[in-house]
């Protein structure tokens, strides 16, 4: 295999939470008064640490979000991935072939560690990743598309970036991953390659990225964990 650390993005890519979080951040800004669609949260915020909605509305409209903003959002969130929320199909197995192969890996989110984790725990995903495998974005000083928070991802898992591989599916992260002098393959289930520019490789099923990885033979398919 030619990395020594596979790094996850999560929303999206571990857990299938970018339709809900969008889907709930649109409705809660258009219950503010900046009316918002689904695809235009999809565009703007997908990837994105929750500053980045504080940022854009402020140079958009010169006005502030409530003080709970991050709060209310966190919540309403939670309850709809506790109710809902689900891993992505297929990468479960991904996550069994590394473990088989004794390949290191561990997540890099702009979300919350709270948020990882109620949603980890919802999906199920929560026996997969160490505590000390989890990487925010409240970690560092700026996140993506800064390269800070696969830097200091790689840092505390004690590898070179260059010998680090991202999986991404956002624009903003794999501008992140790229900034940071890593591979990344781009997962292109809900935005298309050519809104992906960048990245090493594409790949549209999870089931494809075992090979991409150099992980097929090492691996049966079928996981328990």
């Amino acid at each position: 295999m030619g990395y020594d650390l596979v790094i996850f993005d999560n929303d999206g890519v571990l857990v299938d939470s970018e339709p809900l979080a969008n889907s709930i951040l649109a409705g809660y800004l258009t219950e503010l008064g900046h009316p918002t669609s689904y695809e235009e949260s999809l565009r703007d915020y997908m990837g994105a640490a929750v500053h980045r909605v504080h940022d854009l509305v402020g140079e958009r409209t010169g006005q502030t979000l409530p003080a709970d903003f991050d709060a209310t959002l966190q919540s309403r969130t939670a309850v709809a991935f506790e109710r809902e929320l689900k891993p992505v199909p297929g990468v479960q197995d991904v996550l069994a072939a590394l473990v088989e192969t004794g390949t290191a890996y561990c997540l890099a989110s702009s979300g919350s560690h709270e948020r990882i984790r109620v949603g980890h725990r919802a999906a199920g995903l929560d026996e997969w990743f160490e505590e000390e495998w989890i990487f925010s974005s409240e970690d560092v000083g700026q996140g993506k598309p800064a390269p800070d928070l696969f830097l200091h991802a790689a840092d505390q898992m004690g590898v070179a970036p260059a010998r680090c591989v991202v999986i991404e599916d956002s624009p903003l992260g794999v501008q992140a991953a790229a900034a940071a002098g890593m591979d990344v393959y781009a997962y292109t289930a809900m935005v298309p390659a050519d809104r992906l520019p960048g990245a090493t490789g594409y790949f549209g099923d999870m089931n494809q990225l075992a090979a991409l990885l150099g992980l097929e033979g090492g691996y049966s398919g079928g996981f328990d964990h």
